[in-house]
């Protein structure tokens, strides 16, 4: 008869019930981009820290650097709901765990798409421009890029 195996770690580490991609998509999900920021072209991660404790719930958050100050106070809201699993450790001991997250705002450049409702039957268009983005001002040496691409989808019913 073998021996069971022993746990390599005494202490187990909290991790989200449905994995890292539940996790993200949680996170999309309740972010909320401050207008204040959107309307100053603010983009960039909220690095972060926080404090897990023995029954899972996030009890404290640090922030490591700040991007806006809308933009940290959004993230460390959305960090405080975020509830862990924390494994059973021996002795019943009372353990904080401490992680880091970074929370990214980006502005997005995919447009937002309404479907007809169930049932019905129309045309479907989306249009999407990239434009190259000037860094310098053009000089008669260095002229403005030109160019760029566009897309333009149509979805609908076939016409015969």
């Amino acid at each position: 008869m073998k021996k069971e195996k022993k746990d390599e770690q005494f202490l187990k580490k909290p991790f989200y019930k449905d994995g890292d991609a539940a996790l993200r998509a949680f996170i999309a999900s309740e972010l909320k981009y401050p207008e204040s920021a959107r309307s100053l072209g603010i983009s960039g991660s909220v690095p972060l820290r926080y404090d897990i404790n023995h029954k899972g719930e996030v009890v404290q958050v640090h922030l490591i650097s700040s991007l806006h100050p809308d933009c940290d106070a959004e993230a460390i809201r959305v960090v405080k709901l975020l509830r862990f699993e924390v494994p059973k450790t021996p002795r019943n001991l009372r353990v904080i765990f401490h992680k880091n997250i970074r929370i990214h705002f980006h502005l997005n450049a995919v447009p937002q798409v309404d479907f007809p409702p169930a049932g019905q039957v129309g045309e479907l268009q989306i249009q999407y421009n990239y434009l190259p983005s000037i860094k310098t001002d053009p000089t008669p040496e260095m002229p403005a890029p030109q160019g760029g691409y566009s897309y333009t989808l149509n979805i609908g019913p076939a016409n015969n």
